[in-house]
């Protein structure tokens, strides 16, 4: 578990660098097209223009960076204050920043955020726009002195002593050896803790004083992975061999590293051909004088041909080192695929890369199979999810409607994926979730869906059953999956459990409220919150509208005492993975007593007026009533 939590953190880190980078890739790429366009051994070298090269290294990706590290803290003020407390490292150095930038950033987000914080609700009508101005500037413009006096100083011995590291491992013949971290790293998704932490800083600096970094290539270069897609092509089995040659072509021109991870994990000593493909790689490069004169994102062919500096040579270097990597990766990938007999599971392989992600990765539908047709005279559309209790409910509640008005006699229900009847003919579950529901039922059609309350899949659906189905009244049996219940639902949503205007720094602050109200109603036991934060860390309760259903894991069942709910109000937001949720409700499910509420629930959330509604409501009494009217 203590390693579990150690890689996560890792993870966590390494994402948080890559949300300050990234957005401003290309911001890099300008720089990086301007410095092989003109400096004097560019295509075009121009005086003139090339002055651009040095101020933009300098001074405008580091502030970029900055602005963004802070704004990720807290949002425009972050933004700003970081900004100008970046420009104190800026100003104490001579190489460029991105460390320091990377530091200051959100230190003067996060400072800027616990002053707002301390000041809630003590400022005067009317001085809110000076005090604001002012506490930004002077917090501002003391962590700038403070970056310039200390920060500035550390971060050049530090980046000092990698600089002459390096330099001491080219001269060595050493940097082969760093593809024994950095390809088992990109597996594991802590890549960008060392690509953007480490690799960029260090490369800018080399392309300033020498025009190119080989540095640059070491964890960009497509080569291993390639290697690996082709020994899938020629030596895999079922669906990891027919889908390897598209994967290959995302990965090597597309520059998605990702897509290749899946495959690796199917066969964990693959990591040995990544490995020694990613040596021979960087071997090639140092013996022929590789490097990039830009960072290459993404890690395609092309942005690597686009960043190699104009000469033949470099030219040659480079491809060269990236063929290597691909056949010497295509070499012991083939001999482990051959000699192996592990079973190959490509989509089991997809979830756990997703799982180690931490969050939904845009490329696992890329590997994963391919539905076929909606199969004829369906009788029956289960949604799921973890535990059965929150968000398919909710889900099945709208189909449930959208069923009815169309009149087609389908039973809807929606229940745990491990409890999901074998004669299910179509599967709706979050996105993350259908490897898991694929392998409980993998004869029926299953559909993924990133947003319960207003999927556009719902229509889509309808629309295709009805060109099959025979119309009728719908069925009875569809009007809640716990229809023979017969507990009162009166009383499951009261207003103390009703709270207006909340505000939380994260989404997990949020989700732990919701569960003390819950603990404290006598609902559930005190268990029951550490299973709402599993249940959320694995599969996102955001739901769509601004909406999030924390609830406990199928597990956590044992731990609920009886049905309950709460309601909570975010006007200004609290982020869930990147979406905003303004609207919380806390679940607890006992016997499926909590359904036909839920129901009401997410139809009145399928509509964002009725959200907006319950967003500026003024007492729980009127927030109540939305709901209620429903």
């Amino acid at each position: 578990m203590a390693q579990s939590n150690i890689k996560v953190a890792v993870q966590k880190f390494g994402n948080f660098l890559s949300s300050m980078v990234m957005p401003n890739i290309g911001a890099f790429i300008a720089w990086g097209l301007i410095t092989a366009l003109f400096i004097p051994t560019g295509f075009f070298s121009n005086e003139s223009l090339a002055k651009l090269v040095d101020p933009m290294v300098k001074y405008l990706l580091p502030l970029l960076i900055g602005y963004t590290g802070g704004k990720l803290v807290h949002d425009q003020r972050g933004g700003v204050v970081g900004a100008i407390a970046t420009m104190g490292v800026i100003v104490g150095s001579d190489i460029p920043m991105f460390l320091g930038a990377m530091i200051m950033g959100p230190l003067g987000g996060y400072i800027i955020k616990k002053f707002d914080q301390f000041i809630e609700g003590k400022v005067k009508t009317g001085f809110e726009m000076l005090i604001n101005n002012f506490s930004a500037g002077i917090l501002g413009g003391i962590l700038a002195i403070l970056a310039f006096l200390g920060v500035s100083p550390a971060v050049d011995g530090f980046t000092g002593a990698l600089v002459v590291g390096v330099d001491w491992m080219v001269a060595h013949g050493l940097l082969p050896l760093t593809s024994i971290l950095i390809e088992p790293a990109k597996i594991l998704f802590l890549n960008n803790a060392i690509n953007h932490g480490i690799l960029s800083p260090i490369g800018a600096e080399q392309i300033r004083t020498n025009g190119q970094s080989i540095l640059l290539l070491l964890e960009t270069n497509p080569g291993p992975g390639l290697g690996i897609l082709l020994a899938y092509c020629f030596f895999g089995k079922g669906t990891a061999k027919q889908s390897a040659p598209g994967a290959a072509i995302i990965h090597f021109i597309g520059g998605i590293h990702e897509i290749y991870f899946p495959y690796v994990l199917m066969r964990p000593l693959l990591i040995i051909a990544a490995i020694l493909g990613g040596m021979s790689g960087v071997f090639t490069f140092v013996l022929l004088g590789g490097g990039l004169q830009a960072v290459a994102s993404p890690g395609s062919i092309l942005a690597i041909l686009a960043a190699t500096p104009g000469n033949a040579g470099s030219y040659v270097a480079n491809i060269s080192g990236v063929l290597v990597a691909a056949i010497v990766s295509f070499i012991v990938g083939s001999l482990i695929l051959k000699t192996g007999k592990q079973t190959e599971d490509l989509d089991e392989a997809a979830r756990k890369m997703q799982e180690m992600k931490g969050k939904k990765s845009s490329v696992a539908g890329s590997v994963t199979k391919q539905q076929g047709e909606v199969p004829a005279s369906v009788q029956k559309i289960v949604f799921a999810c973890d535990a059965g209790m929150g968000s398919s409910a909710m889900g099945a509640s709208l189909l449930r409607k959208k069923v009815k008005q169309a009149n087609l006699n389908i039973s809807v229900t929606n229940t745990a994926i491990s409890n999901i009847p074998s004669d299910a003919q179509i599967v709706i579950t979050q996105e993350e979730l259908t490897p898991r529901a694929q392998n409980k039922v993998p004869d029926a059609y299953h559909i993924s869906v990133d947003n319960f309350l207003s999927s556009p899949e719902y229509d889509k659906l309808i629309d295709q059953l009805k060109n099959d189905h025979t119309t009728s009244k719908a069925e009875e049996e569809t009007k809640v999956s716990a229809e023979n219940n017969t507990d009162s639902n009166d009383g499951l949503l009261k207003e103390e459990n009703v709270f207006l205007n909340q505000h939380f720094s994260s989404k997990e602050e949020a989700i732990r409220f919701a569960g003390s109200v819950l603990v404290k109603g006598g609902y559930v036991e005190e268990n029951y919150v550490e299973a709402m934060i599993e249940r959320d860390n694995m599969t996102s309760t955001y739901m769509g509208n601004d909406v999030a259903i924390p609830h406990g894991t199928e597990e956590a069942k044992k731990n609920v005492l009886r049905s309950g709910f709460t309601v909570i109000q975010v006007p200004e937001g609290v982020d869930f993975d990147g979406e905003k949720v303004r609207l919380i409700f806390g679940i607890a499910g006992k016997d499926g007593t909590h359904l036909e509420i839920l129901s009401g629930i997410a139809i009145t959330c399928s509509d964002m007026d009725n959200i907006e509604k319950m967003v500026h409501a003024k007492s729980a009494k009127e927030l109540m009533a939305i709901i209620q009217r429903n």
